[in-house]
């Protein structure tokens, strides 16, 4: 077996069943990496409690994600699949890096005050400190690659200077700088047409929803606003209905709704169920895999805690280093 290039980490906060933004942006990507790198995929659930108002779905929100991660692709033989809390050691470094980082890095972040507007009476410490988490996590697992989308790159950035800082102030080279993977797809629109696909703006098209379920999202997918009506030619390349054929679609599928549609010989519910067939095609397989492996969850679980104690190990090796370096008692 060829060597590895690299240590891979990436987290995942668990909001419950995975949806075609997730699987494009990140799931397939993970997928792809397990063979080439030693890769370890966390479901981030102490990130979650940020914005979180109750945990009661909590658990079954990880179980769904690890569910869908696996049923994508994702090969507990080959990648390490695990619970961010099951690991205490990040806490620790959490603590330890937010001695290093000055609260202005924090409150400059543009996710930051993203989320302030978002939830503008839940501003918790856990909020301010989340990119610090964060940067734990990568740095907790000396991970030299972290696969994301671009709108995650400052988190990044900050995962390389918590790590300079951290080694500066105590004169090592414990830490890892990570180096950004960027996605190849950076970011994926929902079904309104405007805004990244996401679950808390419902517009998105969960991963393995049923056959219907799917068919009824697509449908309600905007299209180009100026086509009122189905003899109005369109415009392909506003429309994310197209946009989604480039993914899902044969290049001669793309080709004839690209010139179909511009001379109005085919219309926007045509379009919408023919996208609909091709991505219940390509996701037959993902939904059938996890119906098979949610016979049995305490399989499940098993590889989670599975998960939990090899990535322990690594973690456990990387806080005595720390701990070394700054000389702790």
């Amino acid at each position: 077996m060829p060597a590895k290039k690299g240590r891979v980490f990436s987290g995942a906060r668990p909001t419950g069943r995975q949806h075609l933004g997730n699987y494009l942006g990140a799931v397939k990507n993970y997928v792809a990496m397990q063979d080439e790198y030693d890769c370890l995929y966390c479901v981030v659930d102490l990130h979650a409690l940020t914005t979180l108002e109750t945990t009661e779905d909590l658990r079954q929100n990880t179980m769904d994600m690890a569910l869908d991660w696996m049923a994508a692709g994702l090969d507990p033989k080959k990648c390490i699949i695990f619970i961010q809390s099951h690991v205490p050691e990040v806490t620790e470094l959490h603590t330890i890096l937010s001695m290093v980082t000055p609260l202005g890095k924090l409150t400059d972040l543009p996710t930051f005050k993203e989320k302030v507007r978002e939830n503008p009476h839940n501003v918790n410490y856990g909020l301010v400190g989340y990119p610090v988490l964060m940067a734990a996590d990568i740095l907790l697992y000396k991970a030299n690659f972290v696969p994301a989308g671009i709108d995650q790159a400052p988190h990044i950035e900050f995962a390389r200077e918590t790590a300079r800082s951290f080694n500066h102030h105590f004169n090592t080279d414990v830490l890892v700088e990570p180096q950004m993977k960027a996605t190849q797809f950076p970011k994926i629109i929902g079904i309104d047409g405007e805004q990244k696909m996401s679950k808390s703006l419902h517009n998105d098209i969960e991963m393995t929803a049923s056959a219907e379920e799917t068919r009824a999202r697509v449908m309600m997918m905007k299209t180009d606003p100026a086509r009122i009506r189905r003899q109005d030619p369109g415009n392909p390349d506003v429309c994310n209905v197209y946009w989604m054929h480039k993914i899902f679609s044969t290049p001669e599928q793309i080709h004839m709704v690209d010139v179909e549609c511009r001379r109005a010989g085919i219309g926007c519910v045509d379009c919408k169920k023919l996208l609909a067939e091709n991505i219940n095609k390509a996701m037959e397989p993902v939904r059938e895999k996890r119906a098979e492996l949610e016979k049995d969850k305490n399989l499940v679980w098993d590889i989670l805690k599975d998960g939990d104690s090899r990535a322990r190990a690594i973690a456990q090796a990387t806080m005595e280093e720390v701990r070394r370096a700054i000389d702790l008692p």
